[in-house]
């Protein structure tokens, strides 16, 4: 992934909702780098899931029905609550 397109997915990770972009931070910064370029076509479907779907998703309230979608959720979540320390910011 070119720095362009990294920069690119990056803005789109923010989101309308603090709480959401909370969850995010750890795993755009430390994760989406890491990406290969089918994980990073999953994780932009994610983006386009409503800020409250996704939201209920990766806090475990509600189960993604798309299991590809699923699995990249939880890397979000499971890179959440592994933080330790400071994170930076999206």
């Amino acid at each position: 992934m070119n720095e362009v397109e990294l920069k690119r997915i990056i803005w789109r990770s923010r989101r309308g909702l603090l709480e959401l972009d909370l969850q995010l931070e750890r795993f755009v910064n430390e994760v989406l780098p890491t990406l290969n370029a089918a994980e990073l076509a999953v994780y932009e479907q994610i983006l386009m899931l409503p800020d409250w779907d996704f939201l209920e998703y990766v806090n475990g309230k509600s189960v993604c029905p798309d299991p590809e979608l699923a699995v990249m959720i939880a890397r979000i979540a499971a890179a959440n609550n592994n933080a330790t320390g400071s994170a930076g910011t999206i």
